[in-house]
């Protein structure tokens, strides 16, 4: 849907996250160098493999850690599906390192097995559609992006609804099937 508004918001937004079409590029730093965090995530360096491509709200906060660690332990099996998770959120990358040094039984995300990027500009959760303008946050969204870059599945929950870490594996070996898949289809069930 278009945006026919004439709001500097609107006009300076730059490419939109779209199904089917290129997913928005980014640049952003990232924990995977978690002592010196100057590492960084592009759109170019999944290319090759499916990225899980995860927002939410915010550090240190009470549905947030129960998605990040439920994908975290989930991974092995995103890898045997060539696939790749990065969560983003506003927050900067010293606040996401010192959630990272936090113990998850208070309330931490330690242990995360792979990079938390931080969007402080909010110009990626602007692109995909996630940002809630006025409290600087973003929504928790979740888009799929196949080995060629496009964007092939995305979903949008409110703040205080967490997602769920089997629906995101079913929908990605269904996408990779390149079959037809029907109501509730599970990896091995026939196709259409």
């Amino acid at each position: 849907m278009a945006c026919d508004c004439t709001c500097t918001c609107c006009q300076n937004a730059g490419p939109r996250a779209v199904i089917g079409q290129p997913a928005p590029d980014f640049l952003m730093k990232t924990t995977a160098d978690l002592q010196e965090l100057s590492s960084t995530a592009s759109l170019a360096d999944y290319r090759g493999k499916w990225l899980v491509l995860f927002f939410y709200p915010l550090d240190f906060t009470f549905v947030c850690p129960t998605e990040i660690t439920g994908m975290s332990d989930a991974y092995d099996e995103f890898a045997k599906l060539n696939a790749d998770i990065l969560g983003v959120s506003t927050d900067s990358v010293y606040s996401h390192r010192a959630w990272i040094n936090t113990p998850r039984e208070q309330n931490g995300i330690a242990g995360v097995r792979y990079p938390i990027a931080s969007d402080i500009t909010k110009e990626v959760s602007r692109a995909y559609g996630v940002l809630i303008e006025k409290e600087g946050i973003a929504l928790r969204g979740l888009f799929i992006i196949d080995p060629d870059g496009v964007l092939q599945y995305a979903v949008v929950n409110n703040l205080n609804v967490g997602r769920s870490v089997e629906e995101t594996l079913r929908v990605l070996a269904a996408l990779q099937t390149g079959e037809r898949c029907p109501v509730n289809w599970k990896p091995g069930q026939k196709t259409l």
